[in-house]
């Protein structure tokens, strides 16, 4: 049984000036860092990160991903990265995402991604492996 139950973590991130383009505007490939970065604290937070995974002996590489740009952060700018988990049946694991702008809140880019389960020889795993079940038990995600 599935349950109405939200993790979320979030992360504040500073524009750097690496990470925008020649008119100092958040260069749209970096969003992409941002959001793994959300992926990163969110997986440190609930013990769902890449090397917990792999601990258990998958990979969970990234097989979808959409964003809706909706206001640009410039250079300086500090942001908050809100990155949500998305319960799902399948075997996968489903974030959205949600980038505010810490200065005044705006949102500046809401996103969601998806990522699969391949066992050690790359092969797609198409059932929730045991410790994701479990994992979802232990944060009262399901029964």
């Amino acid at each position: 049984m599935t349950k109405k139950i939200e993790l979320s973590a979030t992360k504040e991130i500073e524009v750097r000036f690496s990470e925008v383009d020649s008119m100092g505007i958040l260069w749209h490939g970096s969003y992409v860092k941002y959001l793994e970065d959300g992926r990163e604290a969110f997986g440190k937070e609930y013990k769902l990160g890449y090397l917990d995974t792999l601990t258990e002996g998958y990979f969970v590489p990234l097989t979808q991903m959409n964003m809706d740009f909706k206001k640009p952060l410039v250079y300086g700018d500090s942001a908050i990265i809100k990155t949500t988990f998305v319960n799902s049946e399948a075997a996968k694991i489903q974030y959205k995402y949600e980038i505010r702008n810490k200065k005044d809140n705006s949102v500046v880019l809401t996103a969601d991604s998806v990522q699969v389960f391949l066992d050690k020889k790359y092969q797609l795993v198409w059932n929730s492996p045991e410790f994701f079940i479990e994992w979802k038990k232990k944060w009262k995600i399901i029964e």
